[in-house]
């Protein structure tokens, strides 16, 4: 059975908390890929930027809903998501608007769970990390080279 190891790309392109948004949209571009892992000065992974954090800069704000109730005023929706909405829209690098704590899946872990994750959770940039240290990245691009392989 195929795992991680086997499929990932090892040593990815990796983006610094600090990097501003315009030079972290210019390398996905240039690269050519859909995120990259955000790590810190240790090497640790912190997060993760993928294209659709810096589209979500283009959207409209969504304002929170709220009903009355007996003079009273309940809300729909939370503070915090609505002030992390906007903390993304107004990013100017790649700490405020990357994905905190991403999914991560290990060396080890196997092709078909892999997929899973990246289809249930909608994910495309999948880091790997052993002993706390990012040691590759999966994207959906190295799963159906894996397929055509497969087929071959």
């Amino acid at each position: 059975m195929l795992k991680a190891i086997d499929i990932m790309t090892p040593d990815p392109v990796t983006l610094s908390p600090d990097t501003d948004i315009r030079t972290a949209a210019t390398l996905l571009l240039d690269k050519k890929i859909n995120g990259a892992p955000v790590v810190d000065a240790k090497g640790r992974l912190i997060g993760v930027l993928c294209q659709s954090d810096l589209v979500a800069q283009q959207k409209q704000v969504t304002m929170p809903s709220i009903f009355a109730m007996l003079d009273g005023f309940i809300a729909l929706s939370s503070r915090e998501d609505f002030e992390h909405e906007l903390q993304k829209i107004a990013a100017t690098n790649v700490s405020q608007a990357m994905t905190k704590d991403p999914k991560t899946v290990s060396p080890q872990t196997g092709l078909e769970e892999i997929a899973t994750v990246m289809v249930n959770e909608k994910l495309y940039t999948l880091p790997v990390v052993d002993a706390g240290r990012l040691v590759g990245v999966v994207g959906k691009e190295d799963i159906l080279r894996t397929l055509l392989g497969q087929q071959s």
